[in-house]
């Protein structure tokens, strides 16, 4: 179903049918789109449902001024940079770095299937700042354009285009450096 059949839907009285499509459509899209930033199963299946929560309570707000699915990431995105703001703190009050803690829970991870060097991808897209690691992500992974990105985080194409070609030169160094 697209996502104009389902705000018509939506629109029509029909809010759990469209609620349920839109959970079939994104729920894997969005699992691992917050998964690549919080590098674990767990917290990842706890926040993407309090993501469908917010979702579902946002939904009669929606004024269709953006695409569903950029409006969807956008929520998601949001609520997994206050997650990880949350750990932060908590990492901090622990003295603590949330990069390291991130990057532990890449190699503890029982369900990373990757190899060696996917591992060490994964280790080094965690150290970057927020901002490229965002962009990187959500370009590289999700194959996202760069006028979606810039309709989810509110930034301009050419500021997008710079911290993706930062965060590319930063992770061809890391890797660099740190493989075999």
């Amino acid at each position: 179903m697209t996502d104009r059949e389902i705000i018509d839907l939506y629109k029509a009285g029909q809010q759990e049918r469209a609620f349920r499509e839109i959970v079939d459509s994104y729920s894997e899209r969005l699992y691992w789109h917050v998964r690549r930033f919080l590098c674990s199963h767990e917290d990842t299946d706890d926040l993407l449902q309090d993501i469908f929560i917010k979702i579902w309570s946002a939904l009669p707000s929606f004024r269709g001024d953006s695409q569903l699915y950029t409006w969807l990431y956008r929520i998601a995105t949001n609520e997994t940079l206050n997650f990880l703001n949350k750990q932060k703190v908590r990492s901090a009050l622990q003295f603590e770095s949330l990069s390291s803690k991130l990057e532990e829970k890449i190699d503890e991870d029982p369900w990373f299937n990757g190899d060696s060097l996917q591992r060490l991808l994964m280790k080094a897209i965690q150290r970057l700042p927020e901002k490229q690691r965002l962009v990187f992500t959500m370009r590289w992974f999700e194959d996202l354009s760069y006028e979606d990105i810039s309709e989810i985080l509110g930034t301009s194409v050419g500021a997008l285009k710079a911290s993706y070609h930062f965060a590319t030169e930063k992770l061809k160094t890391f890797l660099e450096n740190n493989s075999e």
